[in-house]
């Protein structure tokens, strides 16, 4: 059987589960590989994925039979067949994070479940913790977004504006082979690189603006997040003591992201710092990151829990001066047993265009 679905089942056995119901797209990817839509239903005796016939042929092509999944379509059963799926099951899971109380009444009716148990995040905690297929997929992802910080160095001119700089971003992913980007890019100049989560704008870039660009792409579902603050020309005065505060802790952060260390220790270190220079973290330290671009675990000072091996975590203190200026850089980082290893390479001192 397909280790995704073994290891579910197995879960399910220490949850008191005798079925459960998969309809984050997110989680029926991570467990089968299958992109398309539908449902998969856990039963007692089999794994079914329901569908409609659009997607019949692309999902079969997809599926082997070591992953012994059964592929119907909706219109494949009766009303009465329906709420025979989870025939003697006490307690049926389902992801509460997902499911809409709507969905939630729609499932309980059509299938007649007995108890609608929440997985506590079963699936989505599983996906902390990569395979090596994941890391290497998600590794090309960041390959390809040095590559793209490189082009952009060369792009990046005076009189542009943060949409033909965001556009150019989602144009080389598309071209170098990236499936796009996993998220909206930022791209921040001058004032508005102090708003953490920047919409680009018609704003034209100047001589002296910072520039905050945070941006990935998705490879083969998985995604990169970079974040990296540059300058125009030159690099103002002011902005020059901030920027060494976040890339020191940036750099200490980086030395103490290992397997065993604890989540809440390392984001309070770098809050502490910041507060002693005046300023304030105001978002999480990092993210996970995966086939979502948020996902488990988040660092920040209130998560009391460790970190893992071969968990691909963010790297990403801020500091925002709001009206002015802000500063931002961030790494995407595989955790390993003695340290961890930084999946994005590009160069974090001051970097500075000529913007000509």
């Amino acid at each position: 059987m397909n280790a995704k679905l073994k290891w579910l089942r197995e879960k399910m056995k220490m949850l008191d589960m005798q079925g459960m119901i998969v309809t984050n797209p997110v989680n029926i990817r991570y467990l089968t590989g299958i992109v398309a839509e539908g449902i998969l239903l856990i039963t007692r005796k089999e794994n079914i994925f329901l569908t409609d016939g659009r997607y019949v042929e692309e999902v079969n092509s997809i599926l082997t039979i070591d992953d012994e999944i059964i592929v119907h379509q909706f219109q494949d059963f009766s009303k009465e067949e329906y709420e025979n799926f989870f025939l003697f099951c006490e307690n049926v899971g389902f992801e509460e994070d997902y499911v809409t109380y709507s969905q939630y009444k729609q499932y309980m009716h059509q299938y007649k479940v007995n108890n609608l148990q929440e997985t506590e995040k079963a699936i989505e905690k599983q996906r902390m913790i990569k395979d090596e297929e994941e890391i290497e997929k998600i590794t090309k992802a960041c390959e390809i977004t040095d590559e793209c910080f490189s082009h952009l160095l060369k792009f990046i001119k005076v009189g542009q504006t943060e949409k033909e700089i965001a556009f150019e971003i989602q144009k080389f992913f598309q071209m170098h082979g990236a499936e796009g980007n996993s998220f909206d890019s930022i791209v921040a100049s001058g004032s508005n690189s102090s708003k953490p989560h920047a919409v680009p704008t018609d704003r034209k870039i100047d001589l002296g603006d910072p520039i905050t660009l945070d941006f990935g792409c998705v490879y083969k579902g998985y995604c990169s997040d970079m974040t990296r603050t540059i300058f125009v020309g030159y690099v103002p005065e002011e902005i020059k003591p901030v920027y060494d505060l976040v890339l020191k802790n940036q750099l200490q952060t980086l030395k103490e992201l290992k397997d065993g260390a604890n989540i809440k220790v390392i984001s309070r270190m770098v809050e502490n710092d910041f507060k002693l220079h005046g300023y304030d973290l105001v978002h999480s330290l990092g993210h996970g990151v995966g086939l979502d671009i948020h996902e488990y675990p988040y660092l920040h000072g209130k998560n009391d829990s460790f970190l893992k091996e071969k968990m691909v975590v963010t790297d990403e203190p801020g500091i925002y001066i709001p009206g002015k200026f802000g500063v931002r850089i961030e790494d995407t980082v595989l955790i390993t047993k003695s340290g961890c290893i930084n999946l994005t390479k590009s160069d974090k001192n001051y970097i500075v265009v000529e913007g000509k």
